[in-house]
């Protein structure tokens, strides 16, 4: 397959392209030529076929082709609500929740997360969150990019969570029921409405904060009886769910 670009900009088809700066410097690490073929999407759906006409020093141009409308977005919404994780386990875990679908990310800082964000740092890191799902997008496949929300307090996020969040669901170890149950009792619901799973860091959520998520219309469900680090349990969840709503 041709080397996937994203492109903050519209494309038309028979278009001459002068390609950004980012883009630029991926054409040259790769080595890329003249003549050869590329694909461009600008992240509002679709791509285009596109062939590099010019590439200079710090310069670049492509002549953009026919729109292809395909798409490889999951048949349901799924919003990740993940407690702010350590080291480079949110990036990881970023990057492949973008493989599996998912269709937006909301850090948020809670009370026993490792790392605490704030101000420029808090920017900085969103900055570089959104960086990681743009080039997660060029790697798979994906045509639209999933927005990162800037962190976010649990607490006030829960307080502003929208009527539209569809199925609520808290993962908790000590939940009684279980992801996979009531996915396949509630299948087509969730696919008409879309999911947010709410995951704490790795300490897990307090109590006091599954209180509060539960007073705001979650509902706890289980991943089984093994106890899963922050970084993999979001991911089996968006990879069950793909598996028992339709992505796979």
């Amino acid at each position: 397959m041709p080397p996937r670009f994203y492109v903050d900009q519209p494309l038309a088809p028979d278009t001459l392209l002068p390609l950004p700066e980012a883009v630029v410097r991926h054409v040259q690490v790769l080595r890329l030529h003249p003549g050869e073929p590329i694909t461009l999407f600008d992240g509002r759906g679709g791509s285009h076929a596109a062939t590099l006409v010019e590439i200079g020093k710090r310069s670049a141009t492509a002549q953009v082709g026919a729109r292809d409308t395909a798409e490889c977005e999951l048949p349901f919404r799924v919003t990740l609500a993940q407690g702010i994780a350590g080291g480079d386990k949110m990036d990881w875990l970023i990057e492949k929740a973008v493989e599996l679908g998912v269709g937006a990310i909301q850090p948020l800082q809670t009370a026993r997360a490792v790392v605490r964000l704030s101000g420029d740092r808090a920017q900085k890191r969103h900055a570089h969150w959104q960086a990681l799902v743009t080039a997660a997008c060029e790697q798979c496949g994906r045509n639209r990019l999933p927005a990162v929300s800037p962190v976010a307090n649990l607490e006030a996020w829960l307080a502003a969570i929208p009527a539209n969040a569809g199925q609520r669901l808290l993962i908790s170890p000590r939940a009684e029921s279980t992801l996979v149950a009531l996915a396949q009792a509630h299948r087509d619901d969730w696919i008409a409405s879309g999911v947010t799973l709410l995951i704490g860091p790795e300490g897990g959520l307090s109590p006091e904060e599954e209180r509060a998520a539960l007073a705001q219309g979650f509902t706890a469900v289980s991943l089984g009886p093994r106890i899963l680090r922050t970084e993999t349990a979001g991911l089996a969840c968006l990879a069950a769910l793909n598996a028992l709503l339709g992505g796979f």
